[in-house]
C-alpha cells in the first residue's frame, strides 16, 4: 500500500530589508540551510536605504531566491503601511505557510499582522535588540512600545538572543506574557573567521596603518544608536596614554560627515582611519589588537561575535545582549555613555600582553555558539515544536 509523501513544514522568514550589519548575515544562510534540514522554507524582504549598504549579494550566493515587498524596508507609518500589511496577506493566503517568523520593528508590525489575518497556525518575532532605549524621545517610544504589545498580543512566541534581553522584554516592557518570551541563539557563517591568526591580513596596508601600531577598531553603521562620538573622545584620551595607537572606523552611514568633523576638532588627525563598508571580514579581524563598542543599545552584535571568534579583545558598553555576550571574562565592560571608563578599558587591553592570549582561549566556544550550523539546528528544532 502506497502512503502519500509527508509535506514538509513552510516556514516563511519575513525581514524589513537586507542591509550590511544587522541580521542579513544570519536570515539569508538560515533560509537555505532550513531547506537543506527538510522545511520548505522561504524569505520576504523590503528595499534597502541609498546608505546602508545591499547584502542581497549573499542571497545569490546562497542560493535563495527573495520573495520582495519593497515597502517593507520604510520607517513604521501604521496607516501607510494597511498597503504592506495587505501585501504580505495576499502572500501568506498564497504560500499558506505553517510558521511566520519576523525579524526587524518594520517587518515585525505588519508581518504579525498579516499573519494572523491570515489564520497562519504559528507567528514568531525575534527581538534582536529592541528600541525602547536610547532611539527615540519619550512620546515615539511610548507609541512603538505600545505598538509591539499589540502585536505580542497576536504571536505564538516571542523570542530574543539573549538572558539579559529577554528579561529586559518580559519583565521590564511587557511586550508579552513572561512565558511567552523565548531565548533563541542566532549565528552566522563563521567558516573563514575561525583560522583567521594575528597579521594574517594586508588591511593595514591598505589604509596606512603601521605594522607596530596599537590598534583599535569599531566595525557597524555611522549611526546615532553606535556613538561613534563616545569611541572618538575615548580614542583621544587613550592616544594620550598610548601616543601610537591608531583607530580604524568600519563602515558607513549617515553620521559619516559628523563623525568625521569631531574627528577633526579632537585632533586626531591621521591616527584615525575612515574604512567605509569593507567585505573582508577575516583582514580587519586579522590586523585588530582591540574591538570597541560604544552603543546605547544592543542585541547581539555581529561584530563582538566576529571578534570572540578570531581572539581579538573585546571592550564594550554593558548594554542588551553583550552582557551576556562578555560574561566571564570574555571582555571588558564599561558605563555606556563614560568615555574615561572606556578609554581606560582600552589603555588596559592594549597594554596588556595576556589579553589576546585569553581571547584566543575562548575562540572555538564561540564559534560552537555562533556559527549559523548549529544556530539552524536550533532554529528547526523550535519550528518543529509547533509543526508536528
Amino acid at each position: 500500500m502506497s502512503h502519500a509523501p509527508t509535506r514538509r513544514p513552510k516556514v516563511v522568514n519575513v525581514i524589513s530589508r537586507l542591509n550590511i550589519g544587522g541580521i542579513s548575515p544570519y536570515v539569508i544562510p538560515l533560509t537555505g540551510l532550513l531547506r537543506e534540514r527538510g522545511l520548505d522554507s522561504r524569505l520576504v524582504a523590503g528595499s534597502v536605504g541609498e546608505r546602508e549598504g545591499d547584502m542581497s549579494y549573499l542571497a545569490a550566493q546562497a542560493g535563495v531566491d527573495v520573495l520582495s515587498v519593497p515597502s517593507l524596508g520604510r520607517d513604521i507609518s501604521p496607516l501607510r503601511d494597511m498597503a504592506t500589511v495587505r501585501r504580505l496577506y495576499r502572500l501568506f493566503r498564497r504560500e499558506r505557510p505553517d510558521v511566520v517568523h519576523t525579524h526587524t520593528a518594520k517587518a515585525g508590525f505588519a508581518g504579525r499582522i498579516a499573519a494572523w489575518l491570515a489564520r497562519t497556525p504559528a507567528i514568531f518575532h525575534t527581538y534582536h535588540g529592541h528600541v525602547f532605549h536610547g532611539y527615540f524621545g519619550p512620546a515615539k517610544t511610548r507609541f512603538y512600545l505600545a505598538l509591539e504589545q499589540f502585536c505580542g498580543a497576536l504571536s505564538t512566541r516571542v523570542l530574543t538572543v539573549s538572558d539579559n534581553l529577554k528579561r529586559e522584554l518580559g519583565g521590564v516592557y511587557h511586550v508579552a506574557r513572561p512565558e511567552k518570551v523565548e531565548v533563541l541563539i542566532p549565528g552566522y557563517d563563521l567558516s573563514q573567521l575561525l583560522p583567521i591568526q594575528r597579521g594574517a591580513s594586508d588591511f593595514r596596508e591598505q589604509f596606512g596603518i603601521p605594522n607596530d601600531a596599537p590598534l583599535v577598531g569599531i566595525v557597524g553603521r555611522l549611526v546615532p544608536i553606535k556613538n561613534h562620538a563616545l569611541f572618538l573622545e575615548a580614542a583621544a584620551r587613550t592616544r594620550q596614554a598610548i601616543p601610537g595607537a591608531r583607530f580604524a572606523i568600519i563602515g558607513d552611514g549617515e553620521l559619516r560627515p559628523a563623525v568625521e568633523a569631531q574627528s577633526a576638532a579632537l585632533g586626531l588627525g591621521e591616527c584615525v582611519h575612515f574604512t567605509g563598508w569593507v567585505r573582508d571580514l577575516p583582514g580587519i579581524y586579522g590586523a585588530l589588537d582591540a574591538l570597541a563598542l560604544c552603543s546605547k543599545n544592543e542585541g547581539l552584535p555581529s561584530s563582538v561575535i566576529e571578534a570572540l571568534v578570531t581572539g581579538v579583545p573585546v571592550v564594550a558598553t554593558a548594554v542588551g545582549g553583550v552582557v551576556d555576550m562578555l560574561a566571564g571574562g570574555l571582555g571588558a565592560l564599561t558605563t555606556p555613555g563614560d568615555a574615561d571608563a572606556l578609554a581606560d578599558a582600552l589603555i588596559g587591553v592594549l597594554r596588556d600582553s595576556a589579553a589576546r592570549t585569553r581571547a584566543e582561549a575562548g575562540r572555538a566556544a564561540a564559534f560552537a555558539l555562533y556559527d549559523i550550523q548549529p544556530a539552524a539546528a536550533r532554529a528547526e528544532a523550535f519550528y518543529r515544536r509547533f509543526c508536528a
